[in-house]
């Protein structure tokens, strides 16, 4: 078996402390690791630094997607704890799509306090384990007072506070609809993204399955999760024009090279569509330059992604550098840029 179709493969140590709990009170103050494909030249950097690395007539691209504050802590009529884990704010059917954690068994018209003055019904079972939701104030007045932001489980073991409302956005986010920030965004200040001359947007609404591992020992067995998508006819036009793209994060790539796989003039701009695309190492991946990325999680489908672009072994070899000095991972830890050499 060729060794990238290893789930094993893609497995690393890293001591806890390397893990970011919160992201620096300074954004752009996070570290940045440079790699050059062309020349294989690292250069360890800090991310305020990044527009000298981007040549002039290359465009950025990133994901606009809002986090919404989709986990209310709930309790039934006896006392019992819940949690509801909103998978979207559009109303299906009558009802809101939801994770529903509780201790005992789940039933039709099973009904949930929330706060002192809300409450939310079961009406409804869906095929994948989910419920439908009804809720007796608007959904949105509910998530804003008592919503609370879904952080992964490894920063304080998933348990978010205030702050996180606003670290855990990026500053140019727009549209609602995300259970988790598309985490390369995190850096840019407002001072930063006006420094960018060229950029473009694209939508991706990041969905629960961001979350899942990677579970199959031959790693293209594995089935990535499905994600919505859109981009604008203005931003579409300004992508056409792009001679040079870099994406900022893997879901922004991810929208990119649906494009260019799959949707290759079928695409209507403004229309939301569905990729499950998984991208990994024996890929062509065509429709950028460069990538902005954090550094990701162990046997995760975004390690396996970015080792597409680069290569596993020269990936790793760039994680062991990164961890011996000190740079912070996951979510809240330093950033990424890979600048790609000469494609076909």
């Amino acid at each position: 078996m060729n060794q990238d179709s290893k789930l094993c493969n893609y497995l690393f140590d890293l001591p806890d402390s390397a893990i970011a709990q919160r992201p620096l009170a300074n954004r752009q103050d996070s570290k940045l690791l440079v790699y050059d494909q062309a020349r294989d030249q690292i250069t360890h950097s800090t991310f305020s630094k990044l527009p000298t690395f981007i040549d002039c007539d290359t465009t950025l691209v990133f994901n606009q997607s809002k986090v919404y504050p989709c986990r209310l802590e709930a309790r039934k009529k006896s006392g019992g704890k819940a949690e509801l884990f909103m998978l979207s704010t559009e109303l299906e059917q009558g009802g809101y799509q939801a994770l529903v954690k509780t201790s005992s068994k789940k039933r039709l018209g099973d009904r949930f306090l929330i706060g002192d003055d809300c409450s939310a019904e079961i009406i409804g079972l869906n095929s994948k384990g989910s419920f439908q939701l009804a809720f007796d104030r608007p959904l949105a007045e509910i998530l804003e007072q008592y919503g609370k932001v879904p952080i992964p489980p490894y920063i304080r073991n998933g348990q978010s506070d205030l702050r996180d409302r606003q670290d855990y956005q990026t500053v140019y986010a727009s549209q609602l609809g995300s259970v988790a920030a598309p985490t390369a965004g995190l850096h840019f200040t407002p001072e930063l993204m006006q420094e960018i001359t060229a950029k473009a947007y694209v939508n991706l609404h990041v969905g629960l399955g961001t979350f899942a591992p990677v579970k199959e020992q031959e790693i293209e067995k594995h089935q990535m999760h499905s994600e919505r998508f859109s981009v604008s006819k203005a931003n579409l036009e300004v992508l056409k024009k792009a001679s040079k793209k870099i994406a900022v994060g893997t879901t922004s790539l991810r929208v990119l090279e649906s494009l260019e796989r799959e949707l290759v003039g079928d695409f209507v701009p403004d229309k939301s569509f569905e990729t499950d695309i998984f991208i990994y190492p024996g890929q062509e991946v065509n429709s950028i330059d460069g990538l902005i990325t954090n550094f990701h999680l162990p046997g995760s489908s975004l390690l396996m992604l970015v080792s597409a672009l680069i290569g596993r072994q020269k990936l790793l070899e760039l994680y062991r550098q990164a961890i011996a000095k000190d740079y912070r991972f996951f979510s809240y830890g330093d950033a990424m840029l890979i600048l790609r050499g000469e494609r076909s």
